[in-house]
Parts: C-alpha cells; structure tokens; sequence
C-alpha cells in the first residue's frame, strides 16, 4: 500500500478517535505498512467469494422439489460477484455420497435453481452444499452447507422414534438405544421380529435379532470399546411387518457417549497472572449440541474465587484474576444433577490481555494491559474486516497499559478481527467483536386485500429503503409457506446475514446462526460477544498473511463453461491442427478451433445442458486420424467431507416430521382426485412371466446375469446424473460412503466393492464419471458363491458394469478411437419455472 494511502488511513482513524496512553502515529511505520500492504494485496488478488442460498422450506418430503434463490457475493463490503459466472450445488445424503448435482448460470451473482426429490431417494439427514470453482482454494468450510430433513409420506409405511441412554459397563460406555415403531396414524407395530446392525466408521459393532413389545418398541444395546474413534454411526434395523414384508430403517446414532465437552477460552488467548480477565466457556454434548451449566472456580486449596452460568446454548462467560504460584479448578453442575471437574488453563508469567468491551452500540472500547512485560518499541493494534484495514495505533514506547474507544461507525457490520502484534510483527493477542449496526435495510410488504379466496391470485408490494430512509434498488427473494403445515424454527435458520457475515468466517459449528440477528437486543449482543470469544477467525493467519505465503489459486474462476484438452501424434503433441466439437443429442451445435504451439486447445463460453453429448475430431497434418490422440483435461471432483452440522442431524426424521407428512398426504390424495400436479397411482399387484436372457453382453465370470442383483439400465433412469447416484439405495446389501460401494458383509474389513467395467478391473471412482445413459447392465456379486471366482479381487464384492457397445443405439462414455473422443459433459441446469395448482 503506498504511504500516502497510509498516512491518510491513520489520520481518518486519528480523526474519530479518542484515546488515552495510546497514540496514533501518520508518520511512515515500517510494520503498519507492511502489515496494510499484505492485506491489500490479499484483498485485491485473493478476493473471497460466498454463497447463500435461500430454500423455499425448512424440511421437505419425497416427491416435493427444493427450490432455491442462489446469491454470491465478493469481497469486504459484500457486493454480489462477477468473478463467477457457474455455482455448484448439490444434494449430499447421509452416507457423504453425492445423490443429485446441478450446474447453475449466475448473472450477477444470481442464480435459481431446484432438486425434484423422485421416488429414488430415501428418507435421511440431506446437506445442500454449493461452492463456486474458485471457492475450492480456500477449502470446503468456506462452502455454504446446510442440513435438511427429508421424509417420506408416500411409500414409508414404517416410522421410528429412537432415544438413547448411556451407562458405564465394566469401565466401558454402553448405549441404548430404544426405538419406537408406528405407522403415519401411529398404529402400533407390536410382537413384530426385528433384526438390526449398529455400525461405525464402516466397522459393524453389534448385529441382532429380537421382537417389538406390545408397545411396538425394542431395546437395542451396544458396548463402544473405542469411543474416541467410534463416536457416531447408525444401526440398520430391519423389521417383517404384514405379509412378511420387510422394511429397512436407517437411524442415525449421532453420538457414542453422553459425555459433556467444556473448554475455557481466556480474552485473547491467553490468562496471565496480576490480570483481570474475560474467561469465555462453551459445553457441548456428543451431538454438538448447547448444554447448560453453572459452577464455581475454586483455587488449589479449595477457596471459591468466581462463580458461573451458561446464558445461552452452554455458552457464558466470568472474570478471574490469577495470582502467582496458584492453580485453579472449575466445579461444573450438569442439568440432570450430574457433576464435573476440569482444570482451567494456566496462567502465564508474564504477557498481555487484550480485552474490548462492545457492550456499548456505538462506541467499542480497548484496553491492553500487560505484567512484567517487555514493551520495546511499543505494540501495534490492527483491527481489520473482510481484509481491509480500518484501526492501526501505536503504544508509547514502555507502556504496559493503554487503551483506547473507536467509533463503531469506522466498521462495517459482521465479523472485526483486533490483533495485538509485538515491534517484531509477532501476533501476541487477537479478539473477535462482531458490530451490529442499525444499518440493514427495512423492508415493507403490503398487499390490497387482509383475505383472499382459494386460488385467488396475491399480489404484494415490496418497498425497501436504507437505513437514511432513502429508496433502494436491490434483488430479493420471497418463500411463501402454510405455517398450519410447515413449522419453520427462525432460530436455526440460515438466513442471509447469518451466512454472509458471522459462519462464513469463523471456525466450528454454529447453533442456531439466526437467533443473534432476530430483533437484537442488549441480551444477544451479549451472548453474540461470548460466541466471537469462543470461535476463532479462519480466513487467513497472520503468520502467512506477513510472509507473502498465500494460497497457490489452484482452481480458477469459472466464469463459463469451457473445454480444453491436448492432442498428440504418437505421444507428441501436434502443434497447429484443427479439432472439431460437434454436439449429437440435445439442440445440435458445432465449433471448431487449433491447437497451439504445445498440441492444447480450448472452446470457450459454450452454452448446452445436461443432455449434450459431445463429439470431437482431429487429424494429423496429413488428414489422417491414426496415431492421433485427443485427451480432455480434467478437473478432479470436490471430496466429501464429513457433516460438520453435528447439531442439525434428526434422529427421529419421520416422527419428528408426523403432522407436515399427514398433511402432505392428504394434499396428494386430494390433488389426485383433482388430477392437479404428478401422481404416481399404485395398482394392485400383476405376475408377468416371460424368459429373459439378464445381461447378455456381460463378462461376468460366473456368467451372464448369474449374480445375486442385475439391474438393466432402463431400471436406472430417474434423473441421476452419474451411476454413483443412481445405484445408491438400489442395491440390495451394498452401501455408499463418500462415494466408494461396500457390501454390508464386507463392512468389519473396510473392503470396498471391486468395479469391473466391460471386463476392465477400474477404481471405484470410475463410478463418478459414468452416465446412465451408457450402462446396459449393473450385476452384483456379493455372497462367496459368486464372488470366489474373482478369488482376492472380490473378496469385498464384485460390481460389474456392461455398457451399450451400440448394440442398443445408446452412447457411449469418453471412449477413444484415433483421433476422436466422446464425452459427456456436465451442463448448466435450466431452472423450472415454480408450479402453484
């Protein structure tokens, strides 16, 4: 940053600042100007781009569609980005698999888009997850991620209700989990035989039988031998209900033991002895869940020195003063009368406490107060937001206190991170203070009429004006629901404000983001300080930041759909020939271009959906295609991570969600009658008999079609994008996780499935790459009958995939021949128009 952009910066904060025993220097300082110079250039060539998405509902059922209103925004003041023309969005299940993805065109920032939930989906704890290629350089925590429910109403004829209990066995933890089970009227299922599994991280814990009671419940009981590894899972139960019918039940154990989490975190880092401090504290249960408490601190020979008490979802905060040579001890009381110790962390020596009082709207006051330390040349306090400098101030050389009150009007609303560095350019303390301010815009929606008949057309006006009361133009978005029937928790909702300015830059999980920001008061202004003491600041660490050590930019934007690959001649590459792309499916197009100097080439801006299927050709400079061949690059897909939402996974889906289900039972029974909307109508049941020849064109060993499950591909089109999807629940005794198929017998080895393509041993990410449209066979091998064949390659499981050879007229998957290769690419998805009967 040059040093008049500097010099004017410090004396606009010197401007509207007051301070005592604190001074603020124009003059050249070497470490201010490196320090604003390194977040300018963060800033203007790292800019940060976010996403929120608004959903029409909180939870949803099968067969109903997800629609949402995607907004991206850039950099410190939030303005919508141009820097991304295509945003990522996809539907991941429980098991961390992809089930549904969609390309969506931004204008602007803007974007729509929506997820029809087909009859293939099961019911489970769903994350919608949206990135733009850029946004993968800074990782996944920086994606919008949210958990949704989604039941099923249509075909579930089974509900669970599941609570657990824990108790010490033999020094062990023991769960219990006790599960209730009903129809959607709440008809009991009694003396019904029940078998079940629980499993974690891929290992089977228990497997079981037994028979509801005349309540319809079971007890189902698990020793966890490795709790620190094991601390979450799912057991599978399988109850025969009538006729002999056997429905699965998947229910989520989202946590191993009923173990409390607490942890202490003194005011900006750190306790140090002779100082006053803010201790912060936070208890979480297994779940990731608030819990409440109180206690007293007591010191090493036993005398009470502070008391404390969660204000909201186990967070809270006290103030202590340590004294030399002595320890102390939280005494924690639990709600169910349960009781803890822990030891507080111990003090230092010697060092700072940077403290910030933001109680106060419109002022944020500083103290800095230092024991037995070495000032030097003084101390620098930086405060910046989205990287942008807004404080820089400067101590008198050997002060060891001093303080200082900033306007809150010098700072935008959301996340201002204060850091404490040392005349080294060592950070010594950082704080956290979010400012509020009475800046949002205020929004008047009026319609002409109090009462409407049914069906009759709503017409609202919408007028938003800025906090000066001027008028302002903008981009909105509206969901209107039956709040008889959907009943929306504000709290937990991932509004606007609280994606854009609080999760998408601190670290860890967030319980119900919206509850700070819903009519603030003096209490959650509060509440919202002892969070920021809490969680820490992500976006950059100042030891990189200082050291030029950004981020390599991995993945560039994607301002449009683009195609490059590299054309060789006998494995060199062939520099100045002419490659053609011609779409055959869809609305046709064709572009041609040349290759470059290196054998490379790109098509640029290319507009087509999913259903393209492209085609590209090149010769060598004699016309000639042999010896020619054409390779795309490719752009690895985003991993899966493990939910990070612990709080916001369901485990009771359907019985949590009864009455919205009965309702939307009823609504499809009375649509039908109507015939409004897309109904499926269950006949009763017909045997057609006719001999079949299974999977003719398998390589399958044991011969074609002799397999415990064969799918043709006609059985897999139902709107999946890749094969991963699409078998996913399909298959009978073979689960999904992250991606990778494991046999539900294999799963103690975490052995996964071996994937046999036309004959061809592949990984199981081959499966991620793979259209529908091209598989003619799907066979399964899981029992030791049919895989012993395969001898060690199928000891966990055998998929055999046989695709169309053409011998049905279908495409064909990225295969080669000289100078020609296909592919088919993953489009932009065109938005449906919203449907209202």
């Amino acid at each position: 940053m040059p040093i008049t952009k500097l010099r004017n910066l410090l004396l606009g904060i010197l401007a509207v600042t007051s301070f005592s025993f604190f001074t603020l220097t124009h003059d050249e300082d070497d470490l201010v100007n490196k320090i604003a110079t390194q977040l300018d250039k963060w800033l203007t060539d790292y800019p940060q781009e976010k996403v929120h998405l608004h959903l029409d509902k909180p939870y949803y059922a099968i067969g109903e569609d997800i629609w949402f209103k995607a907004y991206v925004t850039i950099g410190e003041e939030h303005r919508l980005s141009a820097l991304s023309g295509i945003l990522n969005v996809e539907l991941i299940n429980d098991n961390d698999s992809v089930a549904k993805s969609i390309r969506i065109p931004l204008i602007s920032g803007l974007g729509w888009g929506d997820f029809r939930l087909s009859d293939s989906l099961t019911e489970g704890n769903y994350r919608i997850r949206a990135y733009t290629n850029y946004m993968r350089n800074a990782g996944d925590d920086y994606f919008f991620d949210k958990t949704i429910t989604i039941a099923n109403s249509l075909s579930n004829k089974v509900f669970t209700r599941t609570t657990y209990g824990y108790s010490q066995q033999n020094g062990k933890q023991s769960v219990n989990a006790a599960v209730a089970y009903a129809n959607l009227d709440s008809v009991l299922f009694a003396n019904k035989p029940v078998t079940y599994q629980v499993i974690s991280a891929t290992k089977i814990i228990k497997k079981g039988k037994g028979v509801t009671d005349v309540n319809g419940n079971i007890n189902i009981s698990f020793i966890n031998d490795v709790p620190a590894t094991f601390k979450s899972g799912s057991i599978i139960t399988v109850i025969e209900v009538q006729d002999k019918e056997k429905i699965t039940k998947v229910i989520p154990v989202k946590a191993m033991s009923d173990k409390v989490d607490m942890q202490f975190f003194p005011e900006s880092g750190n306790l140090v002895n002779g100082i006053s401090s803010k201790v912060a504290f936070k208890a979480v249960d297994g779940e990731g869940l608030g819990k409440d408490i109180n206690g007293v601190i007591k010191d090493e020979q036993g005398a009470e020195v502070a008391t404390f008490k969660s204000s909201h979802l186990g967070m809270g905060v006290f103030n202590l003063m340590p004294q030399q040579g002595k320890t102390y001890t939280a005494h924690i009381n639990f709600a169910d009368g349960s009781a803890s110790t822990i030891a507080l962390p111990k003090a230092q020596v010697t060092g700072y406490v940077l403290s910030i009082d933001a109680s106060n709207p419109a002022v944020i006051g500083i103290k800095v107060l230092g024991y037995n330390a070495q000032t030097g040349q003084g101390l620098t306090l930086i405060a910046q937001a989205g990287g942008k400098l807004l404080y820089a101030g400067k101590s008198k050389v050997g002060a060891e206190s001093f303080s200082a009150f900033v306007p809150v009007s010098r700072f935008p609303s959301g996340i201002v991170q204060f850091t404490l560095f040392s005349a080294a350019g060592q950070p010594i303390n950082e704080r956290l203070v979010f400012v509020l301010k009475n800046d949002l815009l205020k929004l008047d929606i009026t319609s002409a009429k109090k009462k409407y008949a049914p069906r009759e057309k709503v017409k609202l006006d919408l007028t938003a004006k800025n906090g000066r009361d001027s008028l302002v133009e903008g981009s909105f978005s509206l969901a209107v629901i039956d709040e008889t029937k959907v009943k929306p928790d504000e709290d937990s909702e991932n509004s606007i404000l609280s994606d854009i300015l609080l999760t998408s830059d601190i670290k860890g999980y967030v319980e119900k983001p919206n509850y700070y920001f819903i009519n603030p008061d003096i209490k959650k202004r509060a509440d919202l300080d002892v969070l920021m003491l809490t969680q820490g600041y992500r976006r950059f660490e100042w030891k990189n930041l200082l050291a030029d050590n950004f981020l390599p930019m991995v993945y560039q934007p994607e301002r449009s759909i683009d195609i490059s690959g590299t054309v060789t001649y006998k494995g060199k590459p062939l520099p100045g020939v002419s490659i053609n792309m011609v779409n055959t499916a869809g609305q046709l197009f064709a572009a041609d271009t040349t290759t470059d100097a290196q054998g490379k080439f790109r098509f640029r801006n290319l507009l087509f959906t999913d259903s393209a299927k492209l085609v590209f050709q090149a010769t060598n400079k004699d016309g000639k295609r042999n010896g020619v061949n054409i390779v795309l690059d490719n752009i690895a897909p985003q991993l899966i991570a493990k939910n990070k939402n612990t709080g916001d996974i369901k485990v009771n889906i359907d019985a949590g969600m009864r009455f919205y289900l009965q309702n939307m039972r009823n609504l499809v029974n009375e649509d039908a009658r109507f015939g409004i909307g897309n109904h499926t109508i269950q006949l009763k049941e017909v045997v057609v008999k006719e001999k079949v020849q299974p999977a003719k064109n398998s390589s399958n060993l044991n011969g074609p079609g002799n397999a415990d499950q064969v799918l043709e591909g006609k059985d897999l089109n139902f709107g999946c994008s890749s094969l991963d999807m699409c078998l996913q629940s399909r298959l009978f005794g073979v689960v999904f996780m992250s991606g990778v198929p494991y046999s539900t017998r294999n799963l103690a080895s975490r052995t996964p499935m071996q994937v046999i393509v036309d004959g061809v041993f592949v990984e199981t990410s081959y499966l991620q790459g793979m259209s529908i449209a091209e598989v003619e066979s799907v066979e399964v091998l899981r029992t030791p009958a049919k895989s012993a064949i395969y001898g060690s390659m199928g000891y966990g499981g055998v998929l055999i995939i046989t695709t169309k050879h053409g011998t049905s007229g279908g495409p064909t998957y990225n295969t080669m021949s000289p100078g020609m290769y296909s592919y088919t690419p993953k489009g932009y998805y065109l938005a449906r128009q919203f449907y209202s009967p």
